[in-house]
This record gives structure tokens, sequence and C-alpha cells, in this order.
């Protein structure tokens, strides 16, 4: 058996059911690195665990490259160290080079992992993507507006999805993010112009450098919209026909991209625009599957399970594209008011309409705690064939179901 090795610094379900189809494969004995004990493993995937390594930090490269060394010797020499979160790579790829292991290096790592850099290294190849700054000081930052104008997006240098990212409108507005996040010589901000257009994801897999596969998804609306707005309904689209015309930039300009990062083997999810003008504006990548549910909406597209696709191809370098069989659509439910899960409403409604469309559904629970992200506090999927129905269907729901808070 092939010997591999997965750090997943803390055992969340999202990054569980990962770890659980490179368990499930045959040709593979899987050992964990992790900050959680092994005791916190479900026991039926404990019981396909050949070996767990317990390490204080999970993002120090010294400390699992220490791990992959005493876990080599339970399970022998390691033909894989993986993992699947965004700030992960590059401590692994450190770790990898360190120990002479197969993956992502530590360059490429970098260029998808620093957003400034990840943009530098983009334009300068010719691809499309928004004029940006790295802003070391509030001088810097209103040096930045001052070229391009209101509105500017604010986030984190190694920023992962929408987490701590800003649309800025004002000077009062800037100063205010330039309180909560200071732009410092060792702690610099990005800055980018505010882009408009339709925003989409590019996931892709890549093998030896050669595009194996990609699905597109449309947002409504943009990720960071629904965070300035609490009371909107975010839903995700996976259109069934992505071939067409009007996806040929992304399909054109998303694959040079990872070329141009430096992916060689992989999954990737790219953020990113499509303008008017029928042009694709790449916004941010990751050398990573995506989040947020999007592996399980492209299970559903596909009609297979992709998180054992995506183990086969991190695990063992093997993939099969799979046939784009449906489309599939999201309707993450967001509470409203304030407090806790009070109710919620409109569900007899969406299951008489709706009820053969749902493929997969969890909802939200009297007094569960709000969430802080754009996901919000549950979901309803929905597949068919055609992709006006799906779009109608998530329509009704966010037209329907409300979820008080109180």
């Amino acid at each position: 058996m092939r010997p591999v090795i997965f750090v997943a610094p803390y055992f969340l379900e999202a990054t569980l059911r990962f770890v659980d189809a490179v368990s499930r494969l045959d040709e593979v004995a899987l050992a964990v690195v992790s900050t959680d004990p092994e005791e916190k493993l479900p026991p039926g995937l404990r019981s396909r665990v050949k070996a767990h390594w317990r390490v204080d930090d999970c993002l120090d490269p010294a400390q699992l490259e220490n791990a992959v060394r005493g876990l080599a010797r339970r399970v022998g020499p390691p033909a894989k160290l993986i993992g699947t979160l965004e700030e992960l790579q590059v401590p692994l790829a450190l770790a990898r080079e360190a120990l002479g292991l197969p993956g992502l290096s530590s360059q490429a790592a970098a260029n998808f992992r620093d957003k400034a850099r990840m943009k530098t290294v983009l334009e300068r190849a010719g691809l499309p993507c928004a004029r940006h700054a790295l802003a070391h000081s509030p001088e810097e930052a209103r040096a930045f507006v001052e070229q391009v104008g209101y509105p500017v997006v604010a986030k984190p240098q190694a920023g992962a999805g929408a987490k701590n990212t800003f649309r800025l409108d004002s000077d009062e507005q800037l100063a205010a993010a330039c309180a909560h996040m200071p732009p410092r010589p060792g702690s610099p901000v990005l800055l980018e112009e505010f882009v408009t257009g339709e925003e989409h994801s590019f996931d892709a897999a890549v093998v030896a450098g050669v595009p194996v596969w990609h699905s597109i998804s449309r947002y409504h609306p943009s990720p960071l919209e629904v965070l300035r707005e609490p009371w909107i309904q975010w839903c995700v689209l996976l259109p069934r026909a992505i071939d067409g015309p009007e996806y040929a930039a992304i399909r054109r300009d998303g694959f040079a991209a990872l070329a141009t990062l430096g992916l060689e083997t992989g999954f990737a999810h790219m953020e990113w625009f499509l303008r008017k003008s029928g042009e694709a504006l790449i916004s941010e990548v990751g050398a990573r599957p995506p989040g947020a549910q999007f592996t399980t909406l492209i299970s559903y597209a596909h009609d297979t399970d992709f998180y054992r696709v995506w183990a086969r191809l991190a695990a063992l370098d093997q993939f099969a594209p799979p046939e784009r069989r449906y489309a599939v659509g999201c309707a993450y439910l967001r509470g409203q008011g304030q407090g806790r899960v009070k109710q919620v409403l409109g569900l007899d409604r969406v299951a008489k309409d709706l009820g053969p469309l749902v493929v997969e559904a969890r909802l939200p629970r009297a007094g569960q705690a709000p969430a802080s992200t754009y996901e919000g506090e549950g979901f309803i999927i929905v597949r068919h064939p055609e992709t006006r129905v799906v779009e109608d269907a998530l329509n009704t729901i966010v037209s329907n179901i409300r979820v008080e808070l109180a």
C-alpha cells in the first residue's frame, strides 16, 4: 500500500470529508497529522487511519517535517504529504521540500497564498486581474485610492474567501479599515480596484501540467455584497452547460493562470468576474479544493463522489474526468435580525413546490447561534438536468424561506 500523510489541523466536518475519502482508497495507507488528539476522529474513520501524530502547530513546517519522519517509522516512507486548507499550502510545500517529497513547490505555493504576489505574477504574464497595491501604511493606502478612485476592496495579503474583506467607498471608510486592519511594514494590506461584473468560480484539475477538467459556478450576488447586506440570501448556481462561448475567456485564461502560478498536478479554486465585454478578470486563486459545500455541489452535478475524485488525484496522481449531467444550485440560508435562530418560515411552501428537486438540505435549528460567514445558518441544494429549472428553484427558496433570529 502507498503511505500518504494528511495534515488536518482540526477535525472539522468539512476537513474530515476529504480525510475520509483518502482513507477509503484501497491503494493507500493513511496517516494523519493534527493538533486534535486521535480520540476526536469519528470511530469509523479512526479505524481506517493507520497512524496519528499530534503537533502543537500544523502551520509550522519544522513540526510537520518531524511528524512525517515519526510517522514514516510506523507506516513506511510516505509517497505524499497533503492537506486541503488554504493556509496549509506553504507550510506543506516547505515540509515536502525538506523531506524530498513530490508536490506543489514552495515558490508556487507562495504564488497562490500571497494574493499581492499572485496578481503581480499574473500581470507580468499578461493575464487579466484587478489593479492592486500592497499598502504598508495608511499613506500608501490613500495613494492607491488617489490613483484608482473609489470604490476599492481591502483584504489581508494572505486571505481566504471573503474573510476580513471590505468594500470601501469613502475616505471615512478607508480610515476605519486602516484602524481595524492597520497596514504596516510587517503586516501590509492588499488593496484592489472594485470590479463590476458577474462573479463566478472556476474549479479545475491539472495532471502533469495538462488541464484535464474544469467546473464553473455563478454567484448571486457576490460574497462581498452578501457580507455588506445581512438580509441578502446567497446562491450559487452550477450551470449544466459550461463549454459554450460565454465561458471561452476563463477556460483560456484560467488554465493559463494555473500554469503561470506553478500548479503542475492538483486541484485549484479560482474566483473570477465575467465582464460585459466578455472578458474574464481573475480575482483570487487557491491551490486547493473549494469550500462552502462546493465539492458537494460538484459531486451532484457530475453524479459522482468528488471527494473521492479529489482523493485519487491528491494521493495517487490519478484523475478520470467525469461527465457533467445536471445543473445544481445551493441557497445559503442566512438569519434575519439579532440573536439566535428562533424559527424558519416558508418551509412548507418550498417542500410542496420543490420537493423532488431537493437533494440535500441542512436547515437552521431553533436556538442555533448565527454564523459569521456568508454561508449562513443552513442551506438547501437542488438539482435538475435543465439549468433554468434550477435557477427558478433557487428564486423560490430565497423568496419564501425566512430564518428569524431573536
